[in-house]
């Protein structure tokens, strides 16, 4: 029996389950039909069950798929994020379930991404609970050393999700457009060291604090 993929493609295709792999062919690798119809153009070819014996082995998920496909990344650039009325900025959010619903948040409430010290968007897992909203909202990561200037030339109000002394309730803000508004990880919260208005989520007490998922759900959909 001869398959569709020759061992070359396979070899591609496994390297896309690293990073590194990713980075140096700019292919990432898309799962399910859903998610392979979002990728769209980027979509560079397709392949199932039917083109070999080890496509349970090519890709990453344990649920069954009937397909899966080699995409080219989305180069977003800084012009692309300024089309949004929300720029989230991500710091040190390694979940990539998180940051899967962060992206489909975005999507849904005109946001675009800027990543720092976060997990890997071209992830497969990213990319699955994104359902593939990675190739329609815009995203970029920002090293730590240089978001700070980075947000400076953005021009934008700058608005710090984070529970401290001075914080003041969201329910009692208006935020304005077009605006920033920083993240970090229910552990650690933000690290990056840029001026802003803090403003917290209310919740009852007997709750620490909430995902920054969540947290970002509820501020998001505040100002639509």
């Amino acid at each position: 029996m001869q398959f569709a993929l020759s061992k070359a493609q396979e070899k591609l295709i496994r390297s896309l389950h690293t990073k590194k792999g990713r980075e140096k062919s700019g292919q990432c690798l898309v799962e399910g039909q859903k998610v392979v119809e979002t990728a769209g153009d980027f979509v560079d070819w397709t392949f199932g069950p039917e083109d070999t014996l080890n496509f349970e082995l090519l890709v990453t998920t344990e649920a069954p798929q009937t397909v899966a496909a080699v995409a080219r990344i989305p180069q977003w650039t800084a012009e692309d994020l300024a089309s949004s009325k929300t720029i989230v900025v991500l710091d040190g959010v390694q979940d990539p379930g998180n940051v899967g619903s962060i992206l489909r948040l975005c999507l849904g409430f005109n946001g675009s991404l800027v990543l720092v010290e976060s997990a890997d968007v071209t992830n497969p897992k990213v990319i699955r609970s994104s359902v593939g909203a990675m190739f329609q909202v815009p995203w970029i990561k920002v090293s730590r050393e240089e978001i700070d200037s980075f947000i400076k030339q953005i021009g934008r109000r700058v608005y710090r999700l984070e529970k401290t002394e001075s914080s003041k309730p969201l329910s009692e803000i208006n935020i304005p457009d077009p605006v920033v508004l920083i993240a970090g990880s229910e552990g650690t919260g933000i690290q990056v060291d840029v001026h802003g208005v803090a403003v917290a989520v209310e919740h009852d007490s007997r709750l620490e604090s909430l995902n920054v998922g969540h947290a970002l759900a509820i501020a998001l959909h505040s100002r639509k």
